[in-house]
């Protein structure tokens, strides 16, 4: 009989040690190992495999394949996919919901993850057989009282609506389509999901479940590791879609080793200040399409209702202009939003400036300062700059930076920025204005929503119909001399549209 023997896990990384540790010596995380119990079984020898090389071993022309086929023979059908109801979340997943698929739904704590997959389950209950929402973290009660809460109905209420004001159907039993089982055991969930053979499934969290045949605690590297792996298996072959939400840690990651990543085959990410109304839904990792998309909800009294146009969301008050605001058009995945970006430089009270940002990279602030100062002449260096985003849109990508300078100077020099005019642009350390990607789609959301000009980079193509003034630029000085007017007293011109060079 094999002998057990006991390793510590680390519960950040997954690394395995044969001793004891405060820390971790291979993450350095302060969280002390775990100790667990390997019992090893024995791996048979597998008769007939040996190597090749051996005498009497087939000539390479006798060769066959065992369970492997051409490339050339896999059919290349295309992906038959349903919609979740969701318009939003069917973006993000690339199209609609994958039969047999893996999703992977992390965020913070009380951001609307349950709430989200909820609504989900209760749409597709409409138009599925079968829905299994399995509760870790809950009763039924409680998730009876929150979809209560939502507005959501069942069959056994008369004149409940739910959330699209369509009941769900009933089957001959007389019961609605949604099936709810709150347990923590992974085979009582394994044989649940065997024997009802849902179209969809909830499991929410991954983090509550438990192995019994595992000595850790639920939550571990080896549970959480387990339970994704023994789950996968059954939802690949009863071809079962999966909706697993999975806890994040204090570092905004989803907790747990960084397999359970790897097995599933789309991660989400439910973004948002909870003390804000709007949600961004970013996909990070997709097999089955585009990553970085996003979908936007609002948060409201019946739960998460999505936002149809986004780009008025990002948008500031655009009837009171204040000086340091400038419009950009970002690209998150396959969709254009429009972004308000407001400035402000004011003198420093210290010896060393303050730079601050809110949506924006902080290092592409610095980056810009330092070109504004080299290239244009204007003095930053003493100066404090505050850069944030309307909205609390995260803008990382560098097709921002033309704005975010156009801002910056706008406060310096306490000027208005036409509101019709939309700027798109990287900004290299030479004062080059830069080509950027998907041009023609940030323009044609500009122009949808009423822009009249666009100020974008020398050498770009364009099409010829986009309705847009395009103002192209190769330094960032003709970019700031084509952005800000000249302030006249006219109270009904106030803006004028200048050919001459301004002093800055």
């Amino acid at each position: 009989m094999a002998k057990t023997k006991t390793i510590y896990v680390c519960n950040e990384c997954g690394a395995e040690q044969m001793q004891w540790w405060g820390r971790c010596p291979n993450c350095n995380s302060l969280q002390p190992l775990q100790e667990q119990t390997v019992s090893p079984s024995p791996t048979p020898a597998r008769p007939g495999w040996q190597s090749a090389a051996r005498p009497g071993a087939k000539s390479p022309s006798a060769l066959h394949p065992r369970a492997s086929r051409r490339f050339s023979d896999i059919q290349g059908d295309a992906l038959s996919r349903f919609a979740s109801g969701y318009g939003e979340l069917d973006r993000v997943l690339g199209g609609g919901i994958v039969p047999g698929s893996l999703v992977l739904i992390g965020g913070d704590p009380g951001i609307g993850k349950s709430t989200l997959l909820l609504q989900v389950a209760n749409q597709l209950a409409a138009i599925l057989p079968r829905i299994l929402y399995v509760c870790a973290e809950e009763s039924g009660q409680q998730v009876k009282l929150r979809a209560a809460r939502l507005g959501m109905g069942t069959a056994s209420e008369p004149g409940a609506e739910s959330i699209n004001g369509r009941q769900p159907p009933e089957e001959p039993g007389g019961e609605p389509n949604l099936y709810v089982m709150p347990e923590t055991d992974l085979e009582e969930i394994l044989r649940e999901l065997e024997s009802l053979k849902p179209q969809v499934a909830v499991i929410d969290s991954i983090q509550t479940l438990y192995f019994a045949s595992l000595t850790s605690a639920p939550g571990s590297v080896a549970q959480v590791r387990e339970c994704t792996s023994a789950l996968m298996q059954v939802a690949k072959r009863e071809n079962i879609t999966l909706f697993i939400v999975g806890h994040v840690t204090k570092e905004g990651t989803i907790a747990g080793p960084r397999v359970l990543e790897h097995l599933v085959d789309t991660v989400l990410y439910f973004e948002g200040d909870r003390y804000a109304s709007h949600r961004l839904l970013r996909s990070v990792k997709n097999r089955f399409g585009a990553t970085h998309e996003i979908g936007i909800f609002e948060m409201v009294e019946q739960g998460l209702r999505e936002v149809v146009n986004p780009s008025e969301l990002f948008l500031g008050n655009r009837e009171e202009i204040a000086p340091g605001t400038a419009t950009v058009v970002a690209c998150e995945g396959t969709r254009p939003i429009v972004v308000e970006l407001q400035a402000l430089v004011a003198p420093t009270s210290y010896s060393s400036p303050r730079r601050s940002t809110t949506g924006v990279d902080y290092n592409r602030l610095q980056q810009i300062l330092a070109v504004l100062e080299k290239r244009v002449g204007i003095p930053l260096s003493k100066l404090d700059a505050y850069v944030a985003s309307a909205g609390g849109l995260n803008v990382a990508e560098p097709a921002a930076d033309l704005g975010m300078a156009i801002a910056v100077v706008a406060s310096f020099r306490d000027r208005l920025v036409d509101p019709r005019t939309v700027m798109v642009g990287e900004i290299g350390l030479g004062g080059q204005v830069r080509l950027v990607s998907q041009m023609e789609l940030r323009l044609k959301e500009a122009a949808k929503l009423g822009f009249k000009r666009a100020i974008v980079p020398k050498g770009q193509s364009l099409p010829e119909d986009l309705g847009l003034e395009i103002v192209p630029v190769g330094k960032v000085i003709d970019a700031i001399i084509a952005a800000i007017p000249v302030q006249t007293a006219a109270a009904d011109e106030p803006f004028r549209q200048i050919g001459e060079e301004e002093e800055l």
